[in-house]
């Protein structure tokens, strides 16, 4: 009997103390550091994700259209994953984080680390036009409308395209689109313009296609109840600083959870690496808002 009773009373303890742990906010992580030196070196002795070539047919354009894609070490076609759609700038095509940012090396990285949820990562060709190479005068006005025309091409192709040929999952809360400079511009239209398709927008440098922050948070009450995070980082001696910092100016007034990060640099791809390193972290975990007022702001007078 008193084994019984002490039986009881151990079980009991453990039940309430299970939940207090499911009735508790438990955050994964708490600030995600900047990248440290190394970082994006590529190692001989971990496991490595596989970069791919995809087709798919856009009705938007009228062609058939290429995209890069990334599936995590590990990737098994029996488990569904999230997805990063991650752009590109004015003067590239699908292939520029390949050549400019090594983003398999840095995710490969980082999953060796622990650090990441799995996740595929598609880089697709921002310039839906039926020419999209980043030839010529890649700022002729057609080739910057091009820009604009691929949200359609994004949200009725691309995104249907690779829930239809890879095992991912459909809803907002596991889609993320982020970018570097015209493509951060496209990441937050097109993200924070379509709340109810991304969770998760991050925008890096983001260049003067970025629409105001009037038209991109019209609705600041919905933003901040939809968004699972907003990422917004740049140079501090980038010349296009401005179309961050007059978003966070916005946000910060309408009360909206962000993070805004500032780190020396200008407009290239140690910056956006930089970004991608840090966002990516912070995607399809649970997140701490209370802490993304605390990163880092480099040279504040210089941004004024």
């Amino acid at each position: 009997m008193i084994k019984l009773t002490r039986y009881l009373r151990i079980r009991e303890v453990l039940l309430i103390g299970a939940s207090f742990l499911c009735s508790t906010p438990v955050f994964s992580q708490g600030m995600v550091a900047p990248a440290a030196p190394g970082f994006d070196v590529e190692s001989t002795s971990i496991p490595h994700g596989q970069i791919d070539t995809i087709s798919y047919y856009s009705k938007t354009v009228g062609n058939n259209r290429k995209a890069i894609t990334y599936t995590p070490p590990g990737y098994s076609k029996n488990k569904k994953y999230p997805v990063l759609y991650l752009l590109h700038g004015i003067g590239g095509d699908e292939k520029e984080w390949l050549n400019g940012g090594k983003p398999q090396v840095i995710l490969d990285n980082l999953y060796a680390a622990g650090k990441l949820e799995p996740m595929i990562v598609v880089m697709p060709n921002g310039r839906a036009m039926k020419d999209d190479r980043a030839t010529g005068n890649v700022m002729s006005r057609d080739k910057v409308e091009a820009f604009s025309t691929f949200e359609k091409d994004l949200l009725n192709d691309l995104i249907p395209f690779v829930e239809t040929n890879f095992r991912v999952y459909s809803d907002r809360e596991h889609r993320a689109i982020a970018g570097l400079s015209m493509g951060g511009g496209q990441s937050l239209n097109f993200g924070l313009g379509h709340l109810d398709k991304f969770a998760w927008v991050g925008g890096f440098s983001s260049a003067p296609n970025t629409k105001s922050p009037e038209q991109l948070v019209p609705d600041p009450k919905k933003a901040k109840e939809m968004l699972k995070l907003l990422f917004i980082s740049c140079g501090a001696s980038d010349n296009l600083i401005v179309n961050s910092k007059r978003t966070h100016d916005y946000l910060v007034k309408t009360d909206v959870p962000h993070i805004y990060f500032i780190e020396p640099g200008f407009h290239d791809f140690k910056v956006w690496k930089n970004g991608l390193f840090m966002f990516s972290q912070l995607l399809f975990k649970p997140v701490d808002p209370s802490t993304f007022s605390k990163y880092n702001v480099t040279d504040s007078q210089a941004i004024k």
